[in-house]
Formats: C-alpha cells, sequence, structure tokens
C-alpha cells in the first residue's frame, strides 16, 4: 500500500526523469505534493449563461451546455481543426481544438457538459480555445506552480491521491511529518482548523468559506513554527564563559565621547558579555553613528577578560581599514591584532593560524577565510560580523563553532523596519544607535530630471577644484538593450570626453591639471578593484565611475559629492546607502540624484530622502513603497519560507505568535514533554538542514 512518506515515484506516470523535474518543486515523497500551496484557483462552481459571457474578461469562465455539432477538418499544412458548437438556450458557442483529432471523441450530444477556458470572439462568434471539460462541476480548483514538463492536470492527480492517503490513515495523529504539532491552546484560542482539514481545503476546498478557514490555519501555521524556530536558535546557546573585566579604560580613551545612544548600546552588550548565558545579539545603526567604537568596546572587555575576539568583514579592503583602526587603538593596552584573508601568501597565513591557535593573537579581523576548515582560536570569547545582510544564519553559526559558545555580535548599517526585524532577526536580541556623533554635517540631498544632467556635471567641477572627490554611481555596468539607463561604462566614458580639456588648478602642476576619472564595477577582479579604492581613497582619483558595488566600502572622508543616475532604479534604503557613502569627513556634503524616469514611486523615493536623513524612517518608507521582498532581495539563509503568511499585512499574527513560542518554550525548552514531541520534529525539520539546532 502507497504511503505518505513514500518516493514520490511510487505514483503512477512518475519515473525518474518525472521526478527530477518534480524535485524542482520540492516534491520528493507522496506526502510533498500536500505542502506544494496553490499559487492561485478556478473557481469552477458557478456556470454562466452564454448570453452573459464578455469576450476577454478574467482568465476563465464555467459554462454549462450541451453539444449540438461537430466538426473535424482535414490537415492542410501541417495544422487541424476540431470544433464544437454548444448551447444552453439561451446562446451558442464554439469550443475550438487545433491539432488535438480526439478531443470532441469526449463531447457528449446526448447530456449537458461543462466547459471551462477562455472566452473569446471571431468574426462575431463567441469561442473558447481548448477548454477543459466535464461531466459534473468540479468546484474551485487549484493552480499550482509549474515547471517545464509538469502540467496542472497530473499535480491536480498527484495532490488529490495524496489527500485521499491522508484521510484515510488511521494513525494520521502518530505519523513525523504531517500529525497536528499546532499546540491545542491556540487551536482553540484562535478557533483554527486542524491541520488534516486545512491540507485537504487547501487543496480542493468545498467552497470559499472552507479555503480561507485552511488559509487562516496554514498563515497562523508558518508563523508559529518560523518564531518558535528562531527563539529555539536563540535560546538553545548553552552557558559559556562571562567577561567581567572593565571596558571604561577603553571608551576613556576615545578621543570623543560616546553618544547616548552608543553609552546604551554598550551597556546592553556589557551586560550580555557579563553573563554566563551566550550573547546573541544584533547592533542597528546608521551610516556614521559610530557602531565600531561599539564593537571594539566589545572586543577590550572579552580580551581583557583572557579570551579572544574575532571580527568578520565582507571584503578585503574594509577588513584591511578595521584592521588599521583596531592596531591604532588596541596596541597602547598591549592587545595584539592580526588579520586573515584568503589572499594572502601561505607562509603568512601560517604565522597568523598559528598565533590563532596559540592564542598569542588576541583580535584576528578577517573575511570568509575566518570560517574555513583548519581555522582555529586557543579561547575565541566573542566573534562579531560586520555588514550582516551580507551573511546569513549559516555562515553565522558556522563562525561560531569556532569556540566553546562564544558570545555573538552581529552588525548593520542597513536600518531594519521594525515591523521586519523580528522576522529576520528573531533569534537575536537588537541594540540599536539611532542618533550621529555630534558635527557631523547633514548631507544636501537634491533629485533632478535627465535634461539637468549636464549642468550637474558642470556644477561639480568647482567641488573638484576644492579639492574634494565625486562618486557616480550607475545601475548597469554595461549599455544593454533590454534595460533603458545609464551604465558605468558609458558615463565613464561620457565624462573622460567632457572633462578632458577642464584644467583644475588644486596641484603642482603648472596651469593645473587633468580631471582624473575612473571606472570601478562588480566583475573585475578583487585585486584590480582593491587597488583603485586604495587610489581613489589616496586622493589620486577625482570622480569614481561605479556599479552599487562601492555601496560597502572604505572611508574617503574627502569624497563630498555622490552622484546617482537612474535613481528610479533603486530601493530607498539603498540610495540611503550610496549616499552614506559621502559626508565622513568636516565638509559640507551633496548627493544628487538624476532620475531617468519621473514616475509616482520614482519621485515619491526621491522625495523622502531629500527630506529625511533618518534611515529607520526611510527604511520604513521603502517597506511601505516596495514590500519585504524586494526590501531584502533575498531571504536569510536558514530561515524557511512562508507560503501563504505575508510578512506585512499578517505582522499583527506573527508578533502574536511569538508570544505563543515564548509560552511554549517557557514551559517546555527543549521541548521535550510528550505533546510537543510533532512539534519539535517540525521545528527540526523545516531548520535543520540550515542550522544546528542546540535543542
Amino acid at each position: 500500500m502507497i504511503s505518505l512518506t513514500d518516493d514520490i515515484t511510487v505514483l503512477k506516470g512518475v519515473g525518474t526523469k518525472k521526478a527530477e523535474k518534480l524535485a524542482k518543486l520540492g516534491v520528493r515523497t507522496v506526502g510533498d505534493i500536500l505542502f506544494l500551496f496553490p499559487r492561485d484557483y478556478e473557481d469552477r462552481s458557478v456556470p454562466v449563461a452564454i448570453s452573459e459571457l464578455v469576450p476577454g474578461s478574467g482568465s476563465g469562465t464555467l459554462v454549462q451546455g450541451r453539444v449540438i455539432s461537430k466538426y473535424k477538418s482535414p490537415y492542410r499544412r501541417g495544422r487541424q481543426i476540431s470544433r464544437a458548437t454548444i448551447t444552453d438556450g439561451q446562446g451558442f458557442l464554439d469550443v475550438v481544438y487545433f491539432n488535438a483529432p480526439y478531443a470532441l471523441n469526449g463531447l457528449r450530444t446526448d447530456r449537458d457538459q461543462f466547459f471551462f477556458g477562455r472566452v473569446t470572439e471571431n468574426q462575431g462568434r463567441l469561442q473558447m480555445i481548448h477548454p477543459q471539460f466535464a461531466d459534473g462541476i468540479e468546484g474551485i480548483v487549484p493552480v499550482y506552480p509549474l515547471t517545464k514538463g509538469i502540467t496542472q492536470m497530473e499535480l491536480r492527480r498527484y495532490a488529490k491521491t495524496a489527500i485521499q492517503l491522508m484521510t484515510q490513515t488511521d494513525d494520521l495523529v502518530q505519523d513525523r511529518m504531517f500529525g497536528d504539532y499546532m499546540p491545542q491552546r491556540i487551536i482553540s484560542e484562535k478557533k483554527l482548523c486542524s491541520l488534516a482539514e486545512a491540507l485537504k481545503n487547501i487543496h480542493f476546498p468545498d467552497d470559499q468559506e472552507a479555503l480561507n478557514e485552511a488559509r487562516k490555519r496554514i498563515i497562523y501555521d508558518e508563523l508559529f513554527i518560523m518564531q518558535l524556530g528562531l527563539l529555539m536558535m536563540k535560546r538553545g546557546k548553552s552557558t559559556g564563559a562571562a567577561h567581567t573585566a572593565d571596558e571604561k579604560p577603553f571608551t576613556d580613551s576615545l578621543p570623543y565621547p560616546l553618544t547616548n545612544a552608543q553609552a546604551r548600546a554598550v551597556s546592553e552588550i556589557c551586560r550580555d558579555l557579563s553573563d554566563e548565558m551566550a550573547m546573541n545579539r544584533l547592533l542597528q545603526g546608521d551610516v556614521g553613528s559610530g557602531k565600531t567604537a561599539v564593537a571594539e568596546t566589545a572586543m577590550y572587555k572579552v580580551v581583557m577578560s583572557g579570551s579572544q575576539a574575532a571580527f568578520m568583514a565582507p571584503t578585503d579592503l574594509l577588513m584591511k581599514q578595521h584592521y588599521e583602526t583596531f592596531k591604532r587603538d588596541f596596541e597602547p593596552f598591549g592587545i595584539k591584532v592580526g588579520y586573515l584573508s584568503g589572499h594572502m601568501k601561505a607562509q603568512e597565513k601560517k604565522q597568523i593560524l598559528e598565533g590563532m591557535a596559540a592564542g598569542e593573537i588576541d583580535i584576528v579581523v578577517g573575511t570568509h577565510a575566518l570560517i574555513q576548515e583548519g581555522v582555529s582560536f586557543a579561547d575565541l570569547g566573542l566573534v562579531i560580523t560586520d555588514e550582516q545582510h551580507r551573511f546569513g544564519v549559516n555562515q553565522r553559526m558556522s563562525f561560531s563553532e569556532k569556540g566553546n559558545e562564544p558570545d555573538i555580535l552581529v552588525m548593520t548599517a542597513t536600518p531594519i523596519p521594525r515591523t521586519l526585524a523580528v522576522i529576520f532577526y528573531g533569534d537575536l536580541d537588537v541594540s540599536v544607535i539611532d542618533e550621529l556623533p555630534p558635527g557631523r554635517q547633514e548631507i544636501v540631498t537634491r533629485y533632478y530630471g535627465s535634461e539637468r544632467r549636464n549642468a550637474i556635471y558642470h556644477r561639480l567641477v568647482s567641488q573638484l577644484e576644492a579639492g574634494h572627490q565625486a562618486y557616480v554611481v550607475c545601475p548597469l555596468i554595461e549599455d544593454s538593450d533590454m534595460i533603458e539607463a545609464r551604465s558605468a561604462v558609458s558615463v565613464c566614458d561620457e565624462l573622460k570626453r567632457l572633462y578632458k580639456n577642464v584644467r583644475i588648478m588644486n596641484g603642482d602642476e603648472p596651469g593645473g591639471r587633468q580631471i582624473n576619472v575612473e571606472l570601478l564595477h562588480g566583475e573585475m577582479k578583487q585585486d584590480e578593484k582593491d587597488e583603485i579604492m586604495t587610489r581613489f581613497a589616496a586622493g589620486k582619483i577625482d570622480v569614481l565611475v561605479s556599479t552599487v558595488v562601492i555601496e560597502v566600502g572604505i572611508d574617503v572622508p574627502n569624497a563630498t559629492v555622490m552622484i546617482i543616475e537612474n535613481a528610479e532604479r533603486f530601493g530607498l534604503a539603498q540610495l540611503h546607502q550610496l549616499r552614506g557613502r559621502v559626508g565622513r569627513g568636516k565638509d559640507q556634503s551633496y548627493c544628487m540624484l538624476i532620475l531617468g524616469s519621473q514616475g509616482k514611486i520614482a519621485l515619491e523615493r526621491a522625495k523622502v530622502l531629500a527630506e529625511s536623513s533618518d534611515g529607520f524612517y526611510i527604511s520604513e518608507r521603502d517597506l511601505d513603497l516596495r514590500g519585504p521582498g524586494e526590501v531584502f532581495g533575498t531571504r536569510q539563509h536558514g530561515i524557511p519560507d512562508t507560503h501563504l503568511a505575508d510578512m506585512i499585512s499578517h505582522i499583527d499574527i506573527m508578533e502574536e505568535m511569538r508570544g505563543y513560542a515564548m509560552d511554549v518554550l517557557e514551559e517546555d525548552r527543549e521541548l521535550a514533554k510528550p505533546e510537543n514531541r510533532k512539534l519539535k520534529e517540525r521545528v527540526n525539520m523545516l531548520f535543520s538542514e540550515n542550522v544546528t539546532m542546540n535543542l
């Protein structure tokens, strides 16, 4: 007898090749089809009178009628037409099939049948091309996501088989994959249907009310399991070392006092570090808010308590900048700093690795090289990742496994809306730096139509004359026939021609010097990118034309102008990040947005950016304008997808489910009670492929 846990190949007509195609949809077992939820539905429950049909309206209409004539044309030029005319007593409709000689065989002339398809018009006659037909009403029919080689009819057949097996299984509640794991308290209080009922009605609902109830149960289910898994990742951390050294000597050594927001973050982090329970904390701070000083304070406290600290940056260039900063700030305290990169020479790398393993290096700064095999520490007490959106849960956990339950601090300069922080970083406590250091000048931001482009580039010369530098950011590397937007290559060439005969009087050359324009983009080799950014930081390049590869880059205080071409092609949060590349020195800085098109959303984004420098407000507006999928691009590695739950419209449900999840873990931290066994299995099944659960 077929079981839900059997390989999908046990179903009739599913061979090895078909199974490979189904695997692309996440279907590997018979039961998997139950969790392949329809992307849409066709309402085939109420037929429409032929006299009321409107050509071209909707994706499909149900009609009831009887065939009164059939016609099959001979083949002409490889094409044959099969046509039947049906009537419901109020009008006539042609059903047409091309190159389907047997399609008319199932059509009956002795009784009514039901036809479903899109209604069109041909020479004044209503028609349906290749409609589906049946002897009875099919009700609400699922429409599934497809892949090449798999049809809707096949998926509907597989789903019906799986549902029959599910409803016939007497020991369903004991089944590992499909037992109803939701705590009875939630089911009762939220008036949810059972999982089995939800799975049946999400595929083939009896009516719209049944479909709504099924969707409700699955939305609650997805958000509850997500929040429970994230909380278990946080609470699963066992006890580690308590780092009790006083951090005050380091904060007193800084050349500037901490802002109130920095001091608050330091207090929260140091409280966690002093506790035996390992820290798992996110540090959010806008561009230039002073996250590095907070991270340094945490590293100082850990090292002075006798352990090591490791700091992972997303690029070699940023890693080296941090290395120089840490060396300058920590060496007066006798703290030894090293760095580890995949581009190091073998002997140099060997010395660093040996120093880390022997405990001779107190703080190591590195890129992804830090999480590779063969990298070990004598006593790793704190791991920090910079620009957290570049790393997923997988990498974060791999990093932490280099030590014995080290404290974890992850940092991001991408402000995360409150409504989404709990989703994407639900396994972390959150500290926020929401003010800038005193004296930092606000960046003047303006937006213009493309007709002002030449004027903008001519005005830029005055900034270059004053000894400043500029970024010009473009959405494309090279011109494209598919996308109408400015490319970095073409803009770089244009600026070189524009400034060819322009001399600026801020160098040693008699009569001035030529403006130096250079290009940077993501397809260059890493060494070449690093060399260009180093020269720009040294003031040897006046105008750097780039793609968003400079979004996370080194600090260049002398850069005072950011020009963004086709600004309408960037999200608000990304525009804010790019703007943050300037304004890092003592001089007034400017951001100029050039809009290639001036649609409603493009103008709204530009207006928000021009009026506000608050990254958290901007991120909330970005969320309103684009939604979570576009804002984050790709989901965080290690967090399961939701299929029906929407992160915006269901935010209240998600926060409610987080409360339920906290209650469950308060009573049964390891989900060891018999009534939570299936719940633990479900969380493990969705999370364990990505994250090692410490349950």
